[in-house]
């Protein structure tokens, strides 16, 4: 099990730039430069700083997944044999259609958010996970209504 990493100590100015690139990605170290209040050659040695650390681990577009096809989402409980987890953890990471996979504390084990285009590929997927080994139990939800879904936390 991954242990958490010890936080790292950003300043003010990190945290300007990352709610920046948090909220519009394509921003140029220009635009970044000015809307943070510090120079060009700053930003992109910070934002380099960030990158090293991995705190910054990459760039990428916010897709709504439901104008896409994706119109079920579910949360998935699994019991996994004892000793067997990040094994499984593993192989289910794999998985077509799986956006998180969670290692909890409670009466399961793991929780896997997942996103199907129709009731069919939810039943092969629900299968899938069924038969593979050291999967003891799953328990599946489908989210009725999205209230919220955002990782953006700063």
């Amino acid at each position: 099990m991954k242990r958490a990493k010890k936080e790292e100590e950003l300043t003010e100015v990190d945290m300007k730039i990352l709610k920046a690139l948090t909220l519009d990605a394509r921003l140029s170290s220009r635009q970044l430069a000015k809307q943070c209040g510090i120079s060009t050659g700053t930003t992109l040695s910070r934002i380099k700083k960030l990158e090293e650390k991995g705190i910054i681990k990459g760039y990428t577009a916010l897709i709504d997944h439901e104008k896409l096809g994706y119109a079920l989402t579910v949360v998935v409980e699994i019991t996994v044999s004892k000793g067997r987890l990040l094994e499984v953890e593993s192989e289910i990471a794999k998985l077509p259609n799986v956006c998180c996979v969670y290692d909890v504390t409670g009466l399961i084990d793991a929780i896997v958010i997942a996103k199907f285009k129709n009731r069919e590929e939810l039943s092969k997927f629900a299968k899938r996970l069924l038969a593979m080994p050291y999967v003891e139990r799953t328990n599946t939800h489908v989210v009725l209504t999205t209230i919220k879904e955002d990782f953006r936390l700063i």
